[in-house]
């Protein structure tokens, strides 16, 4: 074989071996590329190595399939009591069919973009300015629900919807803020009253308790010096019972008993009492103590 043809067979070989090269496509993780054959639809393609059949075969768009975020400057909306205000929304989404998207809608962001300013007006519009401020989660399921429906056409799927800001016009902003303020120095002013009712309760509570420990401690002290009286009375009573029940015990004649009840009335008369009613029977008795007494003398 000539050597020109060896060459020619050379290049040939070389120029299909770079074709080759050239046309083996690797599909990364969470991507799938459109393929299309002579101009038309031809397949998806996943995550993997794929050989793509030259001048016939061409990859008509590459999609990631990871959720993405997509963050849309203000729009101007107008509320049912004809506020206007701005508000901005950010829209996660995945693509759940590479195919309904490249082919489904011409540029499908701008297409979300628009679609979400249109809902959000519409729904906006049916809201006062206090519900629009107060309703962020329940105008974010609409809206993501308005959004998924008509989406799925475009092989797209709405995950949520977030209003990033919601701004008022600047008259509306300074009266809020003087409502805000007015409200906090009145909720100041209702914690400043419990506060001072809270302290006129502890302080007469406080001194309510003071009271009944007084009350108590002189309750106690009278209850000990009664105690006190009552055992010292228990004591005298005992004291003369045991003495009774000695002098029982010891049979004295009549005559004693009698003398003892002179030494009792002599003691007697030596106190304040005017008058002392002496018993018959001890009148005998002095009487015969007086002679006796008497004689006694006599004999000195």
């Amino acid at each position: 074989m000539p050597v020109f043809g060896i060459i020619i067979l050379s290049v040939i070989a070389l120029i299909i071996l770079i074709l080759i090269v050239r046309n083996i496509k690797i599909v990364p993780q969470a991507h799938a590329f459109v393929i299309e054959r002579l101009g038309a639809y031809h397949a998806t393609w996943d995550t993997g190595l794929h050989l793509k059949v030259p001048f016939i075969d061409r990859i008509s768009k590459r999609v990631s399939l990871k959720e993405q975020v997509v963050d849309f400057p203000p729009q101007p909306v107008i509320t049912r009591d004809n506020v206007t205000m701005q508000i901005d929304t950010v829209v996660y989404f995945e693509i759940t069919d590479p195919k309904l998207y490249t082919y489904g809608v011409e540029r499908p962001l701008s297409a979300i973009e628009n679609l979400t300013a249109t809902t959000l007006r519409n729904i906006i519009g049916d809201l006062e300015l206090d519900n629009t401020l107060t309703s962020r989660d329940t105008i974010n399921d609409k809206i993501r629900i308005i959004l998924d429906e008509a989406t799925d056409a475009w092989g797209i799927r709405v995950i949520r919807v977030e209003l990033k800001n919601i701004l008022p016009p600047r008259e509306i902003q300074d009266a809020m803020e003087k409502q805000m303020k007015a409200e906090r120095e009145r909720r100041a002013r209702i914690l400043d009253a419990e506060g001072e009712k809270r302290s006129q309760i502890l302080v007469a509570e406080g001194l309510k308790e003071s009271a009944i420990l007084k009350a108590d401690a002189v309750k106690e002290q009278k209850i000990r010096e009664a105690q006190g009286e009552a055992e010292a009375i228990m004591t005298v009573q005992k004291a003369n019972a045991d003495a009774l029940k000695m002098l029982n015990e010891a049979a004295p004649t009549d005559r004693i008993i009698q003398l003892k009840s002179l030494e009792a009335f002599a003691k007697a008369a030596d106190g304040q009492a005017t008058k002392i009613i002496i018993p018959s029977d001890i009148q005998g008795l002095a009487g015969t103590v007086t002679a006796v007494k008497e004689i006694w003398q006599d004999k000195k």
